[in-house]
């Protein structure tokens, strides 16, 4: 069973009904105890760094970094993405610092690749560029898009960096090592392959679950 975390930052409802879409169980919880029986954890959300600090304080945080410590496979998407970085430019958060990194505002009046404007936030579908190949990953078409909302983009750490995306500037799109990922984009929102993706999360799962 896969926990997807309830911390009242959006978008839950709609992973979960991804996953369900799956066939795979899942429980949008802020239990520490489901969380921490879980096989894998999703932890999504829209909204700002720095209310999402604070509804994380009640110890919800505590769980995610035990989650880390001790191996248990993790998803951060979107806002989750973001403040599993050391610092947030948006409301000049110190966030989780589950991985180097910070996230950082897009430039205003940013163009794109043909010279036309790039508003912020960045809405709509874009592709990536695989840097470092990843089981996260497997099985989706070098040709796929994402759908993306956002007006920060996080700047980790290099080493852990998967595939980048441009939009005015290029920026990592999806980062993390086996077991403990995030991606800025939807994949409960793209489509055939942000299924994928997400069976992919779930598999490995399985398998790490099995492997103890």
């Amino acid at each position: 069973m896969l926990a997807i975390l309830d911390y009242e930052a959006g978008n839950q409802t709609s992973v979960c009904r991804a996953l369900e879409h799956l066939g795979i169980p899942c429980a949008v919880t802020a239990d520490t105890a489901v969380l921490d029986s879980a096989n894998g954890i999703v932890f999504p959300g829209v909204g700002a760094a720095g209310q999402a600090m604070g509804a994380l304080a009640a110890g919800l945080d505590a769980s995610l970094r035990l989650a880390v410590q001790t191996g248990k496979p993790l998803l951060g998407i979107c806002l989750g993405c973001q403040i599993l970085l050391e610092y947030s430019e948006e409301n000049n958060a110190r966030t989780l610092g589950l991985v180097p990194g910070a996230c950082r505002r897009f430039a205003d009046n940013m163009q794109q690749e043909d010279g036309s404007p790039a508003p912020v936030p960045h809405m709509g579908w874009n592709s990536l560029r695989v840097r470092t190949e990843s089981l996260l990953l497997a099985g989706i078409s070098p040709e796929a898009e994402f759908y993306f909302v956002h007006s920060y983009y996080v700047a980790p750490d290099p080493t852990f960096v998967i595939a980048t995306t441009v939009y005015g500037r290029e920026f990592c799109s999806c980062y993390g090592r086996d077991g403990l990922w995030a991606v800025q984009f939807h994949p409960e929102k793209s489509g055939r392959p942000g299924l994928i993706l997400l069976r992919n999360f779930y598999n490995y799962c399985r398998e790490a679950r099995r492997a103890q």
